[in-house]
């Protein structure tokens, strides 16, 4: 930079010297230095033409000045006659000038007096050297006279350095000058125009200032340039250079036309000899022309050292602007470079399975492949750096060691990549070191469970048993850890806590299982060494193996291990660890080995998990960078279609909030649980609420296939599976979270099958409930999404309990809504949504398309409030039906099952639903019962609380009747859900009748029990308890007596029936309930009798139902009134 600086400052020293002198030369070209004077500055005393130079020499080159006959020469001005003589006098070259002037004073028409005045005048004012005077005097005879008179009288008064010659005429004056070099009016022959001679004067007068200013702007231009501080910045440079550019470009345009003013100049002194091709110049006129020539070489010795001045600066601009782009560059790198070596630090991880140090290695290749282009470009910009050395930029001193450090870090991001994957490296070969260990481990444990017991009893099975596990040991040579030590110093750098206590656990495990061989050798040993009576050991006959209802296990492996052989080494070491761990539980018959090889599938389980999760946040990922990333990147906008753009969100839903989940802490945790795959369960739990998001990805679900389906042909998904290399397209991977989510419960189930006696077993019950909990919500609220038309809020009714499609009837027995409803012979088809406060019947609409784009609609068309709904469980002659009735019975709406487990899974939840409400409605009023019996207190036996007692029976009575139901048994049945049999629970049989058939009808805004068929029947069938209230007849059971505090003829109300034949009865006189036989009803209510001759003080004979317009405030009261009586 510094030489480059000196050798500017020499370069605008030369110019500016260069310069001056074009100035100075100018100015003595035109002689300024002596005469400033101009022929613009006296123009007008010029054109008086008093005096002037003609161009005549004398016959020693001696300039001729010429005072033509001026009659008012007196009347001219000391100072403009000075201005003029001096002017005239610096026209010749200085050489002529020198030899003297010649003066051609004519007088012949003027006096004497005139004539002397003349004389005297410029002999005194005369600025230059004169060699002769030559006076023409005047032509008047007595003017004549007295001129010869006066001359010689008064000689001494023309006091002159030179002779003054009186000429009488004109031939005379041609006897000292030739008359070519006299003009016309003194009898020569010289061409002469005074007007012509002072536009050519002018002009060349001008062209020289021309000249010299042009030296003097490029001269102070030239210093602005180079005094000029050079940017710190790319865009700064460019301005200066693109703006120096400009100035130097009007520079040069201003000399193009000083050239074409100088030519024009000389075109002009050339003029008139081309129209006089005879006449040759004279010297005055080859004066001016050589004066234009030099002033021409000036010019151009102006151009070229501006020029020359201006290719350096211009070097110098374009170098600095090189520099600039070049530290700007190198900013850039280093940034990125520092944020590659700083993510380098972040790759500490050595992995803790074989399959996640694969994945390390993954990413690291992948994060090297994405940092090459960063690090070419570090090297090619270095090498940018030399070739700018290598051409002799001027800040050599600032870039090379820039090139050194762009090399050094290059270099060091190189190589501490090749570090990483080196420690990665020997991680992968320790754990395949340990996977192999734990394998061999594993088919140890499978051949010592695989052994049949049976055949080792004799000595041949016994030493073909020893044979096999000695094969089996001599593979350990190749699979084992042989040293610890060795392990430990050999991988050091790898070793973190929790891999070396993985590595001491593997080995502990290789130990055991050692162990175990030895021992089963030495046992094998004795046997095949033991010598005995030569007894032959009868096998069972084929008969009485085929007969046998349970035949011996270890036979029965045999037979199968032959004949399935080849299946199970097809089968995965999954599938094939489960047979042998279930025919080792068979030959063993509960060994110690079996939880081992619990732990052996465990494993298999997690390691399942872990495999498909990693895939699982990879292909996330390669989505979001490949496509949705993509979406924003300019230079894939073109192929993006109008209807896709900005419908990222749409597209793709949270699916980048669902990566970040899994990728930062899911599979984080998950990977902790590698060592304890039973505990699994707990990071399912912990994460429940983040599992969630799941819901808004599904509800967006439908909105992403339907734009798929109007875009899926755009270019724009092409390139970027063609890029991804993919052979699906993007639909499959945004179905990937849908089926990862349903993935996690079927994983659950597997672990929870080997790990029922660990101790994370509840943790994962719980957790596959919660996932089965969500799944169900999810797919709740992709139904609730879509009910259209409903004007309240769906998230004040509740809870959604159920959802499923019915076929509906509806029987109004007072009367009718709408007069269609007058005959409704076919049904309708309604989807129902069972909710904590409401039912609502809506009607499904399917849309037109293909996948989620087919997604149901649901109009909405009514909802039932749950205060004021019952239900008839079975309805004559269709087991898959049930009644649904609305206040005491004004709307029915039968309603048709796909299925018998459907309707019992929705009466279950409806009873659950009637039953929470008919407890709240009970506790209310023994609430406001009790607060009225505190003052008027009630005589109540010892220890009897009845509050305690129904709360207590209720929900016994709820811990019999309901069941959980599973997401499956939201759908259809599960395992442990069965249809209602005859004579339990709340299906009794049937009754010939055209209306339904069962006295079990559940409201609850009556009394526990209001038949629906009451109404229609009149009278329960022989033989069967329904409820009702009845009066006590006798007491035989003393013990339901002492319960209930019952005496004969206390009212008693039959709230409903249990399971195992007991009936919840209720003391209407005390308030005291209880769970009472039915044989013991039949004998306190009727003497042995049938049912049918119960007695309700309510009812008619036989009757055993209440008035369905009993409501639940009628019963409270009349609770309450009894209470008080």
């Amino acid at each position: 930079m510094r030489f480059w600086l000196r050798h500017e400052e020499m370069a605008l020293e030369e110019m500016v010297q260069r310069l001056n002198a074009v100035s100075k030369r100018t100015d003595e070209i035109m002689h300024h230095d002596i005469s400033p004077l101009c022929a613009a500055d006296i123009r007008d005393q010029l054109q008086k033409r008093f005096a002037y130079l003609s161009g005549g020499r004398g016959q020693d080159g001696s300039p001729v000045i010429t005072f033509p006959d001026y009659p008012a020469f007196g009347d001219v001005p000391d100072q403009d006659f000075q201005n003029v003589m001096t002017y005239l006098t610096s026209i010749p070259s200085l050489q002529d000038a020198g030899i003297g002037f010649i003066l051609v004073i004519d007088r012949r028409q003027d006096r004497w007096t005139s004539v002397k005045a003349s004389i005297l005048r410029i002999a005194a004012s005369f600025p230059a050297n004169l060699q002769l005077v030559l006076v023409l005097r005047p032509t008047g005879f007595f003017q004549r006279t007295l001129s010869d008179l006066a001359f010689r009288f008064n000689r001494d008064d023309f006091k002159m350095k030179v002779p003054v010659i009186m000429l009488s005429s004109v031939p005379e004056l041609h006897g000292y000058i030739d008359k070519s070099q006299l003009t016309e009016d003194l009898g020569g022959t010289l061409a002469y125009c005074h007007s012509r001679w002072l536009r050519h004067r002018t002009a060349i007068e001008s062209f020289a200032l021309l000249v010299k200013q042009t030296a003097q702007m490029l001269q102070t231009f030239g210093t602005e340039l180079a005094e000029t501080e050079l940017p710190n910045d790319v865009q700064s440079t460019s301005s200066v250079l693109l703006a120096h550019t400009e100035k130097k470009d009007r520079a040069k345009e201003d000399m193009r036309l000083a050239l074409v003013e100088g030519r024009r100049v000389l075109e002009s002194i050339h003029e008139p000899l081309a129209r006089s091709p005879d006449q040759s110049p004279n010297q005055d006129q080859l004066d001016s022309q050589s004066t234009v020539h030099r002033l021409l070489a000036q010019l151009n010795e102006t151009e070229a050292a501006f020029d020359e001045f201006w290719a350096k600066h211009q070097q110098k601009l374009e170098q600095c602007l090189q520099l600039r782009h070049f530290e700007q560059d190198f900013r850039e790198v280093k940034s990125a470079l520092d944020v590659l070596a700083q993510k380098v630090t972040t790759f500490t991880d050595v992995g803790n399975s074989l399959a996640h140090v694969q994945h390390l290695l993954k990413d690291l290749t992948g994060f090297e492949e994405k940092s090459s282009a960063a690090v070419q470009r570090a090297r090619t910009l270095s090498q940018e750096g030399e070739r700018l050395i290598e051409h002799k930029h001027y800040a050599v001193d600032s870039i090379r060691p820039k090139c050194h450090e762009l090399r050094h870090l290059c270099d060091q991001f190189a190589a501490d990549v090749e570090r990483r994957r080196g420690l990665l490296g020997k991680s992968l070969e320790l754990h395949g070191l340990l996977e192999a260990s734990m394998k061999w481990c594993d088919e140890g444990i499978y051949l010592l469970a695989s052994q049949p017991v049976d055949k080792c009893q004799s000595q041949d099975g016994a030493e073909a048993a020893l044979q096999e596990l000695e094969r089996f040991l001599e593979t350990g040579a190749e699979n084992k850890i042989q040293e610890l030590s060795k392990i430990f110093q050999d991988y050091e750098p790898i070793l973190t806590k929790d891999l070396l206590e993985h590595v001491q656990r593997v080995f502990q495990k290789q130990e055991s299982v050692e162990e175990m061989f030895h021992r089963r050798q030495a046992s094998l040993k004795k046997l095949a060494a033991k010598q005995t009576r030569p007894v032959q050991p009868v096998a069972p006959r084929p008969e009485a193996l085929t007969k046998s209802p349970c035949p011996s296990p270890g036979i029965r492996r045999g037979s199968e291990n032959h004949s399935s052989e080849g299946s199970a080494l097809r089968r995965g070491p999954y599938r094939r660890a489960k047979s042998e761990v279930s025919e080792g539980r068979q030959g063993r018959g509960g060994s110690t080995g079996d939880e081992e090889s619990l732990a052996v599938l465990r494993r298999h389980v997690m390691k399942e998990l872990l495999d498909t999760e990693r895939v699982y946040v990879e292909e996330l990922l390669c989505v979001l960078e490949g496509y949705a990333a993509e979406m924003d990147n300019p230079l894939m906008t073109h192929l993006i279609s109008t209807g896709l753009q900005n419908k990222k969100d749409i597209l793709f839903g949270n699916m980048e909030e669902i990566y970040h989940f899994h990728n930062r802490i899911f599979l984080r945790e998950l990977e902790n649980y590698t060592d304890c795959p039973e505990l699994v369960g707990r990071c399912f739990l912990e994460r429940m609420e983040e599992f969630q998001i799941y819901e808004k990805y599904c509800q967006n679900k439908p909105r992403s296939e339907s734009l798929w389906r109007q875009c899926s042909d755009c270019p724009f998904f092409q390139e970027c599976q063609k890029k991804l290399d993919h052979k699906l397209s993007l639909d499959s991977y945004l179905l990937k979270p849908v089926q990862r989510i349903t993935k996690y419960q079927l994983l659950l189930k597997e672990m929870l099958k080997y790990s029922k006696s660990c101790e994370g077993a509840e943790d994962l019950q719980e957790a596959l409930s919660s996932i089965l909990g969500i799944l169900k919500a999810v797919n709740d609220s992709m139904h609730l999404i879509a009910i259209t038309g409903y004007e309240g809020n769906l998230s004040d009714l509740g809870r959604l309990l159920m959802q499923g499609s019915f076929s509906v009837w509806t029987d109004h027995k007072r009367g009718h809504a709408k007069v269609k409803d007058l005959a409704r012979f076919k049904p309708m088809q309604r989807h129902l949504f069972l909710h904590e406060k409401a039912v609502l019947f809506c009607k499904r609409r399917e849309e037109n398309g293909e996948g989620y784009e087919k997604a149901p609609s649901y109009s909405y068309k009514q909802s039932l409030n749950m205060t004021a709904v019952g239900i008839t469980e079975n309805v004559k002659g269709d087991a898959k039906k049930f009644e649904i009735w609305y206040n005491a019975r004004e709307e029915v709406y039968i309603i048709q099952a796909p299925t018998p487990e459907i309707k019992a899974a929705w009466v279950s939840e409806i009873r659950k639903v009637l039953t929470s409400q008919l407890q709240a409605c009970r506790e209310a009023s023994q609430h406001r019962a009790l607060e009225q019996s505190q003052s008027l207190p009630l005589p109540t036996p010892a220890g009897t609380s009845p509050s305690k007692a129904s709360t207590r029976n209720i929900k016994k009575l709820e811990e019999r009747k309901t069941d959980p139901l599973s997401l499956e048994g939201y759908g259809g049945p599960t395992p442990q859900q069965r249809a209602p049999e005859k004579g339990k629970g709340w299906s009794k049989t049937s009754h010939p009748s055209e209306t339904p058939e069962d006295n079990d009808g559940w409201s609850s805004t009556e009394e526990p029990v209001n038949s629906s068929d009451a109404e229609e029947e009149g009278r329960a069938g022989p033989g069967k308890l329904v409820p009702g209230r009845y009066t006590v007849t006798r007491l035989d059971e003393k013990g339901v007596s002492d319960v209930l505090a019952l005496r004969s003829g206390d009212e008693v109300e039959l709230v409903q029936e249990g399971d195992e034949g007991l009936w919840c009865v209720r003391n209407l006189s005390s308030g005291v309930e209880g769970w009472v036989p039915a044989r013991s009803l039949s004998t306190l209510l009727c003497q042995g009798g049938p049912v049918g001759c119960l007695s309700s003080p309510e009812s008619s004979a036989g009757s055993a139902v209440l008035s369905p317009s009993s409501s639940c405030s009628e019963s409270c009261t009349a609770a309450l009134a009894d209470l008080q009586g």
